[in-house]
Parts: C-alpha cells; sequence; structure tokens
C-alpha cells in the first residue's frame, strides 16, 4: 500500500498545510468536514495542490517533516503555483 505525502491550500486564507496519509481524498474529505483540528477553521476551503507517493509511512513521515522546515516550506514555494 502505498503513502502519501500531501499539501494543502485554503482557498479562504491562503494557508498551506503538509500531513501524509494512505488515502489522499479521504483525508481531504476529513479536512473539508472540519474534522481535523488544525485545519477547522478554513473547513470547506482546502484543495490538494501537491502529493508525493512513497513505499513506507517512515519514508512518508521523513518527507513531511522536511516540508515543514525551512528548506521544505522554500522548496514548496518554488514548486507552487502562487
Amino acid at each position: 500500500m502505498p503513502f502519501w505525502v500531501y499539501v494543502l491550500k485554503s482557498k479562504k486564507s491562503n494557508k498551506l498545510y503538509k500531513g501524509q496519509t494512505d488515502d489522499v481524498d479521504a483525508r481531504l474529505k476529513q479536512h473539508n468536514a472540519g474534522s481535523t483540528q488544525s485545519t477547522r477553521s478554513d473547513a470547506g476551503f482546502w484543495n490538494v495542490v501537491y502529493t508525493e507517493e512513497y513505499k513506507t509511512r517512515k519514508e512518508a513521515l521523513k518527507r513531511e517533516r522536511y516540508f515543514k522546515s525551512a528548506a521544505g516550506r522554500r522548496f514548496l514555494k518554488k514548486v507552487l503555483p502562487s
């Protein structure tokens, strides 16, 4: 089973959220339903703007941590449309 690292962007506030999961579609539904505390304020406004696939959760978690670092944020700024 593959694991995914994903980046969401809020249409309401332009905030980015980075996470990992084994089902991106189900996770997006949770974020938009307000089931996730850290994204609840923008519930209903989240879109997936970037994904990467990994073979193990360990690899996905490592990449998620990278995206949350300063270097990872710089990387995402380069690859994501404004």
